[in-house]
């Protein structure tokens, strides 16, 4: 396998339209982009997929646990295909972008995000990249929570959902190894 690509979110319907799960949202756009069903794998707890895309072999995992334990099933899938964290690319919200940015990096601190922050424990490194979804932020930190699990207006979830577009349309280039063109077309927007 040559990467494995993680979306977070909070599984179940009541958490499904919520901003918090911009990382499920990417990873099914992308499954569905390549034909990919994902299937609920127990051993990993994640639904989880295999794809071919751009001459690349492709694991697709999407963590069935809520955000705050979803370094237990990217681990576990990253350890039986035997991708090192280098190879991951996990797809997330982040408050410190507006709607309609995204932005690929490599390493770097969970900066309060409990997804990532699992995901550093559960890998032992940060050396990971990311796909960081904006979503914008309250303007407050007490109001993160309930902002997070909330839906988006609709501007806003048209915004993100062109964010996402772009991002998978980086994605080739990202994953055959050309990451400062993914990275210089993707963060020009």
């Amino acid at each position: 396998m040559d990467w494995l690509l993680a979306g977070l979110g909070n599984p179940g319907a009541e958490y499904a339209r919520t901003r918090h799960n911009a990382g499920f949202w990417t990873l099914q756009t992308l499954a569905d982009r390549v034909g990919a069903s994902l299937r609920m794998e127990k051993r990993w707890h994640c639904l989880a997929a295999t794809a071919r895309a751009s001459g690349l072999e492709l694991g697709l995992c999407m963590p069935q646990d809520f955000m705050n334990r979803s370094g237990g099933p990217v681990q576990a899938m990253a350890a039986f295909y035997k991708v090192a964290a280098e190879r991951i690319l996990v797809m997330h919200d982040e408050l410190d972008l507006p709607p309609g940015a995204a932005r690929l990096k490599r390493g770097g601190g969970h900066g309060g995000h409990n997804g990532l922050r699992d995901l550093d424990r559960a890998l032992g490194t940060r050396d990971y990249w990311r796909l960081r979804i904006g979503i914008g932020h309250p303007g407050h930190k007490d109001a993160v929570i309930p902002y997070v699990l909330s839906a988006p207006p609709p501007a806003d979830k048209t915004l993100i959902d062109e964010a996402i577009e772009r991002s998978l349309g980086v994605l080739p280039d990202f994953l055959c190894g050309r990451t400062d063109a993914a990275q210089k077309s993707l963060h020009s927007d």
